[in-house]
């Protein structure tokens, strides 16, 4: 080969990364913070990227997206919605309640699409009809099922003398969460045991109390940080032969015994939707708040069967997806 042919495909080689970068720069980027980590979010982008692809926007043709994970730790999700406004980025998807409220910190200008459990309250918009200013999304019904979450262990232990209850005191809808349970307790007349945990020693050390507590069934509230020691959580119920309910279908399908609560996919995929109408012109200000409306209980027959638990034809007629 030629010395000056050598130096041209060398020099097209080295180029090539150069022009990626420079077709990147073209296209519109999309900030994504979570509070959740990339590991037990694998679904979940999956069904926000095809929330994009109705848009017609796919990522790494038309769209380039800026992943930043805070993975349960919410005190370095000001820092990242700071590093990605700084990018900058064109939308930014806050994809978790504790992130929508770094992202809206962060910035009033540019648009951000969030899930919330409770967006007109901690002032993330006016209203759900007519959310105002720069942020819009779906409101996550998660922390508002507590109540019912403790109601389904309550029918499958009827004779239960106690539960225990995992909380995350760092969680920012932690007093709506411990309020709700306390009345949903009394309700049923079945006292609870309240735990908390927002490190992996404090988790370690809840469940060390919780071996020598007598509870029938444990609750794990709604929280991101959960979310990210899913596996951890699991394995440690599984260990004290300890049935659980989880708030994602996630949680039964990597073993817990039963989960409650709304499709996690359906509102990443309708996140997704709205931030390709925004790409495309729209006003988030426009754009109504969407409330999740899919709800779903999935059991683990499996787990139930390892458990030695019988579960009721009741609930299981209930059950929108049984796991065998």
């Amino acid at each position: 080969m030629k010395r000056r042919e050598f130096i041209t495909l060398l020099g097209g080689a080295a180029a090539w990364p150069m022009a990626v970068r420079a077709q990147q720069a073209n296209m519109p980027v999309i900030g994504f913070l979570s509070g959740r980590s990339r590991e037990d979010s694998t679904q979940a982008v999956a069904a926000f990227r095809r929330g994009l692809g109705e848009g017609g926007l796919i990522e790494g043709q038309n769209v380039f997206i800026e992943f930043r994970w805070a993975r349960g730790d919410y005190s370095g999700l000001s820092a990242l919605a700071a590093e990605l406004v700084s990018r900058p980025v064109s939308v930014l998807v806050a994809a978790s309640p504790p992130a929508a409220l770094a992202a809206k910190a962060a910035t009033s200008t540019i648009p951000i699409v969030f899930t919330s459990t409770d967006p007109v309250k901690s002032g993330l918009v006016a209203s759900l009809n007519r959310p105002g200013g720069n942020a819009t999304g779906v409101h996550l019904l998660t922390t508002d099922l507590e109540a019912k979450r403790l109601g389904l262990l309550n029918e499958l232990f009827p004779g239960a003398t106690r539960f225990a209850v995992l909380l995350n005191p760092k969680y920012p809808a932690v007093a709506q969460q411990a309020q709700e349970l306390a009345e949903a307790a009394r309700t049923l007349a079945r006292p609870i045991t309240i735990l908390d945990a927002s490190t992996d020693a404090e988790l370690d050390a809840a469940f060390t109390t919780l071996a020598r507590e007598r509870v029938a069934a444990m609750l794990v509230a709604s929280d991101p940080f959960f979310d990210t020691r899913r596996d951890q959580i699991i394995a440690s119920a599984a260990q004290q032969k300890l049935p659980a309910i989880y708030q994602f279908r996630e949680y039964a399908v990597s073993g817990g015994l039963m989960s409650y609560g709304v499709s996690l996919s359906e509102a990443y995929r309708e996140i997704g939707i709205y931030t390709a109408k925004i790409l495309k012109g729209a006003k988030p200000a426009d754009l109504p708040v969407m409330q999740s409306v899919r709800f779903e209980l999935v059991i683990n027959l499996r787990t139930s069967k390892a458990l030695g638990l019988t579960m009721p034809d009741r609930i299981l007629a209930l059950a929108d997806e049984v796991i065998e």
